[in-house]
């Protein structure tokens, strides 16, 4: 650092004791017990070996750079609470989507996602993803340190990560609603996060990852340019309820006749509660400003992080609005022109939120405004296509993740190779050598590299969770583990899995829920005979003998006491 020189001795001590009374003053207002200690008194002591002004501007300089990161920390721990936010969201979200019967255990599994998603990226997880990566410089396929984080010094970077990774986990949720085995689900969210994921976040996100744009010799000259997960968290998450909805099959009725005959027309199945719906939409966009303007404060090759988090914000706002407009409108004129009769759909305006949102989310910091908008534009278009898709091959998704995040996502990622301007992109990845092809165009070049990384993205990422979820899921429903039998599907699973009861509900038949008790009490007469073959003689003649006595006891009124009931 160069010296600078004052004219006079007195001058610059002067300046040095101004200095130092301010650093002083912000000194005491932090801590007590450093409020008599001054720079210049410090720096006077080291004369000999520095000089006084140099050694206060030297020390100014680290205070700032102390105070920047930690508050960088702060925000960063900040953006990760808006981004699990996002789990009650997509709780709401499920919960209002669902028949009443289901709502307890779509919840019960939203809350699972994130404790088994914890698990699998404190073990593991975030080692496959991120470890060792500040330490070389190689290309590497997965991290191979940091386990159980040991070693990690920054927390605040891991928590933002397993945020990201917990959302990965959870779109799958509602696609497999009313329908999935709680041990599957369970087993499902720990490979995601430990495993599937964090091999798609190494590659696209880590320094050492083959398609990082933060990679010393990134792919092609620039990399993936993904800057808060459309194909990373959003496509990962798609692909997989893509592949698990194919093994699972659909809900009872909603495509097929009790005899297994496909219906002439789908059944719909809406949702308990609009409200529910709504709230958890408002959630996901609220949480969204973490997920997209959050995610700026990771970047190492800028300072101007300011500026790049707050054009992520802007765009994520433009991008959810059009798209939710152009799919509410979209449909309207569609219902209009096909039945004669004009209806403002909800739904179709939330999804197309959340599409748009999906959709913005690997370039919001890269692309203009203007190129927002024609993202929502198109995200919103998509939704409502692949939507209608899904039923027309009789996939079914209860709560169209699919369209949302693996179709929007991939749209979202593949703008990026479009529309990504040259600017924004160096004021984001310090490097503006590549840019979108339409700008290239613009440029007189035909360079196309930008787009080429994108597109290989999609295919890495839907081939990779191919290659590792879809054999797991068959496995799983090889043996038995996965769908929820008949009875119980058609009963609820809140009264399969939690114990509850019918409380009323018109959903559930009589008979099918007279059907599902005899079974269970012939389980349980089942289990407490095997009990007491299992027992001594004597204990068992003990049983045998209370038993009596409380039928001799209660044979007045004509009563009977259940198997199990005594002893």
């Amino acid at each position: 650092m160069s010296t600078f020189q004052f004219p006079n001795e007195q001058e610059a001590t002067d300046f040095a004791s101004a200095a130092s009374s301010v650093f002083t003053r912000t000194l005491a207002t932090r801590t007590f017990e450093l409020a008599e200690l001054t720079i210049y008194d410090d720096c006077a002591a080291q004369a000999s070996e520095f000089p006084v002004l140099q050694c206060v501007a030297n020390a100014l300089e680290q205070g700032q750079i102390n105070n920047a990161q930690d508050a960088n920390t702060w925000f960063l721990i900040f953006a990760s609470a808006l981004i699990f936010f996002m789990q009650a969201g997509f709780a709401m979200l499920c919960a209002g989507s669902v028949r009443i019967k289901n709502v307890g255990n779509t919840m019960l599994k939203n809350l699972l996602d994130a404790c088994g998603a914890a698990v699998g990226f404190f073990t593991i997880g975030y080692a496959f993803a991120f470890g060792g990566q500040d330490s070389t410089t190689a290309t590497t396929f997965i991290g191979t340190t940091n386990f159980f984080m040991v070693g990690i010094t920054n927390q605040a970077f891991w928590l933002f990560q397993f945020a990201f990774a917990a959302t990965s986990a959870t779109i799958t949720a509602g696609t497999l609603a009313e329908r999935c085995q709680m041990a599957a689900y369970l087993c499902y969210s720990v490979i995601l996060t430990g495993f599937v994921y964090p091999v798609v976040a190494h590659s696209i996100w880590s320094n050492n990852g083959f398609l990082s744009a933060f990679n010393v010799n990134p792919f092609l000259g620039i990399g993936v340019i993904d800057f808060a997960g459309s194909a990373v968290v959003h496509m990962t998450g798609g692909s997989t309820a893509v592949f698990a909805t194919m093994i699972l099959g659909p809900r009872k009725g909603r495509f097929y006749d009790a005899r297994g005959n496909p219906l002439p027309k789908p059944k719909p199945f809406p949702g308990h509660s609009v409200a529910l719906q709504m709230l958890g939409t408002f959630i996901l966009w609220f949480g969204w400003y973490g997920f997209n303007p959050g995610s700026a404060l990771i970047l190492t090759t800028t300072l101007n992080t300011g500026p790049v988090a707050a054009l992520a914000a802007v765009n994520t706002t433009i991008s959810a609005a059009v798209a939710g407009t152009t799919a509410l409108f979209t449909n309207l004129f569609v219902e209009e022109r096909t039945t004669g009769e004009a209806k403002f759909d909800l739904l179709s305006l939330m999804n197309g939120c959340l599409g748009g949102l999906v959709a913005i989310t690997a370039g919001c910091a890269v692309v203009e405004p203007w190129a927002a908008f024609v993202i929502g534009l198109i995200a919103g278009w998509l939704y409502l296509l692949s939507s209608a898709a899904l039923i027309r091959i009789r996939l079914d998704d209860a709560v169209d993740a699919i369209p949302v995040h693996l179709v929007c996502g991939t749209w979202g990622i593949l703008a990026v190779g479009f529309l990504a301007a040259p600017d924004r992109i160096l004021a984001a990845y310090g490097k503006g050598e590549h840019a979108g092809w339409f700008y290239e165009l613009a440029r007189g070049s035909f360079n196309a590299s930008l787009l080429g990384c994108q597109i290989i993205a999609i295919f890495f990422v839907i081939g990779w969770v191919f290659f590792i979820m879809f054999p797991f899921f068959i496995w799983l429903n090889y043996m038995g583990w996965f769908r929820a039998d008949s009875l119980e599907e058609l009963v609820g699973l809140d009264i399969s899995y939690h114990g509850g009861g019918a409380g009323g509900n018109d959903e559930v038949k009589q008979e099918f829920l007279e059907a599902f008790n005899r079974r269970k009490d012939n389980k349980q007469n089942a289990h407490s005979n095997a009990q007491q073959q299992e027992m001594p003689q004597h204990y068992a003649d003990v049983y045998s003998q209370q038993e009596l006595a409380a039928r001799e006891a209660l044979g007045e009124d004509g009563m009977s006491v259940p198997n199990g009931m005594v002893g």
